[in-house]
């Protein structure tokens, strides 16, 4: 599963652990994540978010 960082902070969404604090179930793949989903650090939106490399 392809983890994605924050392009604005660096935080790095994992969906093999998911987010479960934000009701994310592990094994969630960020596309599936909610449209409104933003980061947990800086509060950016998901369309600022890019595959880590």
């Amino acid at each position: 599963m392809t983890k994605y960082v924050c392009d604005a902070c660096g935080w790095v969404y994992n969906p093999e652990e998911g987010l479960p604090e934000e009701g994310i179930e592990p094994g969630t793949p960020f596309e599936d994540l909610p449209d409104d989903f933003e980061c947990p650090e800086c509060g950016v939106g998901k369309d600022e978010f890019s595959p880590e490399e």
